[in-house]
C-alpha cells in the first residue's frame, strides 16, 4: 500500500496556565493517518480543539509532544523558515473569512502566495505558469468574468471561491479548510461544499475540513469526531444535516 500523505503519532497540545495553576490539555494523544487524495471531515463541539488540531497539521502551531509527518517528513524537526516553505509549497488554507486584500483584484489575490517563491522554485514545482493556472482555476469555479474585479464587488460565496483558488495556486498536496462555509448562506455553503469535493478529485489534493456543518461533513469520505482531546470515527447515525448550515 502507498504510504499515507499525513501521519499524526500521539500528538498532544497543552497550554500552560499562569500563576502555577494547572494547564489546559486540548489534544490528548491524537494518532491519525490520511491517505493521498482522501477527503476527511473533523467535527465536534465548540472548544474541543478542532481548529487547534488543524493549525498543528498546517504548521501554524506546534504540538506539545508527538509527531506530525507530511509526505514522510517530520515537521517537528523543521525550523521556522523550513516550516514557512512547507506552508507555501505543500499546504493550502481556507478559513471561515476569506482574508482577501481589498485593494487587489481577484487574480492578484490568487497570485499572492506565488510571490514568496523564486522563479526557479516556481518552474520546479509547477507545470503551469502561475498566471495561467490562476485563470484556469478561476474559470473552473465560475469566476472567469470576475478576474479584474475587487473583493468588494463580489458576493460572499464568490469571495470564498477566490480564497479556495488562492489556496490551490501553488498546487499543494494538502488542503485544510477551517469552517469554510461558516459565514455563507445555505445556498452558497452547499455550492462551496460541492466545489471542494469536485476540486479534490480534479486536482488530486488531499482535503481535511473542520466544520460544525454536518451537511458539509457528509460530503467527505470519512468523518471523525474530536471530543475530550481524542479522535474517534463518527457513528453514521450522528452524521445528520442540520436545518441550516452553521
Amino acid at each position: 500500500m502507498p504510504a499515507p500523505l499525513l501521519q499524526l503519532k500521539e500528538v498532544t497540545k497543552r497550554y500552560a496556565a499562569s500563576g502555577g495553576a494547572d494547564g489546559v490539555s486540548v489534544l490528548a494523544g491524537i494518532t491519525l493517518e490520511v491517505a493521498r487524495a482522501e477527503t476527511l471531515a473533523i467535527v465536534g463541539p465548540s472548544g474541543s480543539g478542532k481548529s487547534t488540531l488543524l493549525q498543528i497539521i498546517g504548521t501554524l502551531d506546534r504540538a506539545t509532544s508527538g509527531e506530525v509527518l507530511l509526505d514522510g517528513k517530520n515537521l517537528a524537526a523543521l525550523d521556522d523558515l523550513q516550516l514557512a516553505a512547507v506552508r507555501n509549497q505543500q499546504i493550502g488554507f481556507v478559513f471561515q473569512s476569506h482574508y482577501l486584500l481589498p485593494q487587489c483584484t481577484v487574480i492578484e489575490n490568487v497570485l499572492v502566495p506565488t510571490l514568496a517563491q523564486s522563479k526557479a522554485e516556481s518552474r520546479k514545482l509547477k507545470a503551469e505558469i502561475p498566471a495561467a493556472c490562476a485563470e484556469r482555476l478561476l474559470k473552473r469555479v465560475g469566476l472567469g468574468e470576475r478576474l479584474h474585479h475587487r473583493p468588494g464587488q463580489l458576493s460572499g460565496g464568490e469571495r470564498q471561491r477566490v480564497a479556495v483558488v488562492r489556496a490551490l495556486i501553488n498546487q499543494p498536496q494538502l488542503l485544510l479548510a477551517d469552517e469554510p462555509t461558516g459565514a455563507l448562506d445555505h445556498a452558497s455553503a452547499t455550492s462551496l461544499g460541492q466545489l471542494l469535493v469536485e476540486l479534490n478529485k480534479e486536482e488530486g489534493v488531499t482535503l481535511i475540513v473542520v466544520t460544525h456543518a454536518m451537511e458539509l461533513a457528509k460530503r467527505m469520505a470519512r468523518v471523525l469526531t474530536l471530543s475530550d482531546g481524542r479522535l474517534a470515527e463518527a457513528p453514521s447515525t450522528n452524521i445528520q444535516a442540520p436545518e441550516k448550515l452553521q
